[in-house]
This record gives structure tokens, sequence and C-alpha cells, in this order.
């Protein structure tokens, strides 16, 4: 069952994909508020295990209502994740989840920060004890590095005016809450054509803060290999992406991993025989996974889900890509 108002998205997939073992053992690498974890415990017998991480203290709150031996939380950032499991001797994993963005809970609560449908404090952080939060980085980030976030993590076409009314009004008072970042947004962006009127003008301006104060897409390029390279042999790693930059970087690694030479044309053309080019890491299974008309109309955060799933092959993982020191 879903905690409180998160649905979890592509459940039935995310349970259809990974499990392949019923008494093996897995990773839910974004536990949120559990939705999928507790599907994947369904689908597990007794001789099952499941590790989930996260960093956000409420989620840590509500893996504390999961009463299960074969469930194991931690309150971690992906890049802590490794060293935890190594710690505790955790076996070959046989199917990691990482489920990435912002759950509806997060989304829902206005002391967080995170959604400009609400007042409140400019926070952000995932893990509010850790770091520094939007409100105290927008006070000092100069203008070219404004620029640079918001045209690189939101694809904000009007990045460099909005860099530049954020350090006016700074200046003027400071920005320490969402209406008055989304205000000062509105402001600059003025008139001019956005093509979705539907989206308001501030919407790449929060996600593009939020993934910078919470090192979201440098998150993800550790995890990626840090929890692919823990699979057994045929186990798998599923990954829900919200966005194109955190799809993007799913879908390059996922590439990179399941081809010989790491897909590397100019190595790709050397004379070399087929049954000599080394086994790629990684083998991905079928095509990108997104929710059905159904669960779009009863989850409309599914719209935007997109989920690729690869599985470990017999290949070296510490010797990829070929040629790496």
């Amino acid at each position: 069952m879903p905690d409180g108002s998160h649905v979890p998205v592509l459940a039935r997939q995310v349970v259809e994909a990974l499990v392949q073992r019923e008494d093996g053992c897995y990773a839910d690498a974004t536990f949120g508020r559990g939705g999928h974890a507790r599907a994947l415990l369904d689908r597990l017998s007794q001789a099952g295990r499941l590790f989930a991480f996260d960093r956000d203290p409420a989620a840590e709150a509500a893996a504390r209502r999961i009463d299960d031996p074969r469930f194991e939380f931690a309150r971690a950032w992906f890049s802590e994740a490794p060293a935890w499991l190594d710690e505790r001797g955790a076996p070959p994993l046989d199917g990691v989840l990482l489920d990435l963005g912002v759950s509806s809970p997060q989304l829902d609560d206005p002391a967080r920060g995170f959604s400009l449908r609400f007042d409140g404090p400019l926070d952000m952080r995932m893990d509010p004890s850790r770091g520094e939060s939007a409100a105290q980085w927008l006070a000092y980030a100069s203008a070219a590095e404004l620029t640079e976030v918001l045209r690189d993590y939101g694809e904000e076409r009007l990045a460099r005016p909005i860099a530049a009314a954020i350090v006016a009004a700074r200046q003027r008072a400071p920005i320490g809450t969402t209406q008055r970042l989304a205000q000062v947004v509105r402001e600059a962006v003025g008139a001019r054509t956005r093509g979705d009127w539907r989206q308001d003008p501030a919407t790449r301006t929060f996600q593009a803060v939020r993934i910078a104060v919470n090192q979201e897409l440098a998150e993800l390029s550790r995890a990626l290999p840090a929890f692919a390279s823990r699979l057994a042999p045929c186990g798998r790693i599923a990954v829900i992406s919200f966005h194109s930059l955190e799809d993007r970087i799913v879908k390059r690694f996922f590439a990179a991993h399941s081809k010989p030479f790491a897909g590397d044309e100019r190595l790709a053309r050397l004379p070399i025989r087929a049954d000599e080019l080394p086994t790629p890491p990684l083998a991905r299974v079928g095509r990108a996974i997104r929710a059905d008309d159904g669960e779009c109309r009863a989850n409309p955060r599914a719209r935007s889900a997109t989920m690729r799933v690869a599985e470990r092959t017999g290949g070296e993982w510490s010797s990829w890509p070929p040629g790496a020191t």
C-alpha cells in the first residue's frame, strides 16, 4: 500500500522487471515512502532480503513502520550506500531500483520548500541536516554560476535574465521563501513567449536550483556504477527518471556498458575478431518503459516517468571500460 498521498510509479513494472529470484537480495536505493519497497517485499519469499536507502528523514520515519525481518533501512546518500553494504558483508544484489526525483509528500509539504505551489521557507534539501539550503546558496551564487545552473539543470533558455533578476532582487532583500523566488522569476520572464502556458514560468528555475542544492546528477552518476557493479550475474538494475537530464545519464551509462569497447566507435573499427571482443558487463533489457493511460489518469506524476532496465552479464566490471586506468 502507498504511504500517505504518495503512489509509487510503475510499481507493477518494477517488480516484474527486477524480481527474477524470489529468494534473492535486492536494494531500493530511493525508499521514499516505501511504495516500491512494499511491492518488492510482497513478491519475495521468506528467504528474500531487501535493503533500502534514502537521505530524507521523513523516509527514515516511514521505513520504521515496516516490521519485516527481510527488510533493512539506512539513511544514506547514493554515494554512501555502497560502503554501508560492504560493512555488512551484503551478498551480490539480484536487483536494484532507483526512483529518481522528488516524491509527492516532499512536494506537498510547504516547510520543505520544494514546490512553488505553496509559500514556505526556500530549503529544497532532501536531507535538511546537511549542506546549504536553496536560500543560502542563492544568497551568494554569482550571476555566471546561476546562469549555468539554470541553463544546464533547468534547460532554461532565459537563464541569463533570470540570473540577473535574482542577483538584483537579493540586493534589495534576501530571497528566503518559495513565493519570493517564484515572483522574481515571473517578473524576469515577463511577457516573453514560453511555449507552454500551462507551466508556471518559475518551474524550470525551481528544478534547476533543487538539482544543484542536492547534487542530484552527480549523485546519480556515482550511484549507477556503484550499484550496477554489485549485481550478481543476471541481476538487474531499474532506473525511473522524470526529466531528460536524468534519463540521458541513465541511457548513456547503460549504452556504454552494454557495448564492446564501451561503445567507442574508434575502438570498434579495430581489426579484432568478434569472438575476441570483451564481454560488456551489462545488457539492456527491452526498451524504455512508460506508464499506460490508466496509470497516468490515476497518478498524473506517472506521465513524465521513464524506466530503463539493464542486466548484469558475465563480463568483468573491474576492467571496464577497456583501456581505463
